[in-house]
């Protein structure tokens, strides 16, 4: 019992206070209103009492706790009045409190979501403030995706909204930092959108925005549908070549999404190369990815043959060969036996390597594919004056290829029994 600690006696009826650090604050939305609104009633329009009565207030309101609010506030008092003191105001209160970015980006989106609620001219004062907060980098244009509501869409709102958002913009601008900023939170892809899904065409949105006097911006969603199409024409081909299709078959995909796209023949060999080269995985040995990739292109050496009818394609296909080379290490000293390889299926002529040797090429590897390609061109020029030898493009080879039937593919002759001779 003597171990047994004894119990103290407690007052009973005791309080105990909270510490005014752990009160809660009520949630008051309309007193706050009521004291900025009477503060900006005596201050006007002036800037700088503005930005005082803020700065005072801030000590007893919570202005990060009702930002949306305040913005509120902001936004439809510039409504019923002028415009240009709902930017000031906005942007000051921006400037001085960066910690109220967030939640103004957000109070755009939602007004945006209830544009049916406003005026016409609502409407377009919106527009006009957003474009000029989009254009000096106040908020981000991941905001247009609230015009992309099923709604909005349909009754025609997001796409008359669309055209004076972009008219401001680009007036503070251009449309290269549109393009930038569409770019960078991914709407750059999604402009269509701004239509129902019955007039979502290039067609439909080019003839609406040049009609509004926004021409730029048309040719800038069609250049942006004209890459998305590329990047699918790209799969797909790659697709149909690991699922084992004929070549008949793909050449004739290739040529009908040209005629369906309005593709170039120049700009589709690029394509067309760069799904050939990424439809297999290369060995990593320097050693072996030369034969592997020989033996890569003269499987597909017709489907690249089908695309250079022209100098100009066969010169931008030495390009991309050229810049495929020099950007993937192992391939460095594959250039020269790739262009021997093409030229011999006929894919590439001897005018467009002569024009790539001489000005055509760029700066990429230039020192090591020109030294490379050296014997090879001077081979072409002594075949052109008539003066035929057989040792150039011999030396050419690698001791790789040495069985009869490769000499025979890369001798430069065409006639087959001259180079029997040879070989005997």
């Amino acid at each position: 019992m003597n171990n047994q600690k004894q119990q103290k006696p407690t007052l009973t009826g005791q309080r105990f206070k909270t510490r005014k650090r752990d009160e809660k604050e009520r949630f008051d939305p309309s007193q706050f209103q009521e004291s900025i609104v009477q503060g900006l009633n005596q201050t006007g329009t002036d800037l700088e009492a503005v930005a005082k009565f803020l700065d005072a207030s801030g000590a007893k309101l919570d202005y990060r706790r009702y930002a949306e609010t305040l913005f509120d506030i902001l936004v439809a008092g510039g409504m019923l009045g002028e415009e240009p003191s709902t930017l000031s105001h906005c942007l000051l209160c921006l400037m001085r409190y960066k910690y109220l970015e967030k939640g103004f980006e957000e109070e755009i989106k939602k007004l945006l979501l209830f544009l049916k609620g406003f005026t016409e001219s609502e409407r377009n004062k919106l527009a006009m403030l957003t474009g000029i907060l989009l254009a000096n980098g106040n908020i981000s244009a991941s905001i247009l995706n609230s015009l992309f509501n099923e709604n909005l869409v349909k009754e025609g709102v997001s796409a008359a909204f669309a055209v004076k958002l972009f008219k401001s913009w680009i007036n503070e601008k251009d449309i290269n930092s549109v393009a930038a900023s569409l770019r960078k939170v991914g709407m750059d892809s999604r402009l269509m959108e701004l239509f129902p899904a019955n007039k979502r065409s290039c067609e439909h949105f080019s003839k609406y925005f040049t009609d509004a006097g926004l021409k730029e911006l048309s040719d800038f969603a069609r250049n942006q549908q004209s890459i998305g199409a590329r990047k699918e024409l790209q799969k797909e081909l790659q697709e149909q070549m690991s699922r084992g299709e004929t070549l008949k078959d793909m050449i004739a995909y290739v040529r009908e999404e040209m005629k369906k796209t309005n593709i170039s023949e120049q700009t589709m060999i690029g394509i067309v190369w760069t799904s050939v080269m990424s439809s297999v995985e290369w060995n990593k040995k320097e050693e072996l990815v030369t034969e592997q990739a020989i033996k890569h292109l003269k499987q597909y050496s017709p489907l690249l043959k089908a695309f250079t009818s022209q100098g100009v394609s066969e010169l931008t296909l030495l390009l991309k060969i050229q810049e495929y080379c020099y950007d993937n290490i192992h391939f460095m000293k594959a250039f020269q036996k790739i262009v021997v390889l093409l030229y011999k299926a006929d894919v590439l002529s001897e005018e467009a390597i002569l024009k790539w040797y001489t000005e055509g090429h760029v700066a990429k590897g230039k020192s090591v594919f020109l030294e490379q390609m050296k014997k090879f061109v001077e081979w072409l020029k002594n075949a052109e004056e008539g003066t035929h030898t057989t040792l150039p493009v011999l030396h050419l080879l690698s001791p790789l290829y040495t069985d009869i039937s490769y000499l025979l593919y890369f001798h430069p002759y065409t006639m087959l029994p001259k180079c029997s001779v040879m070989c005997q």
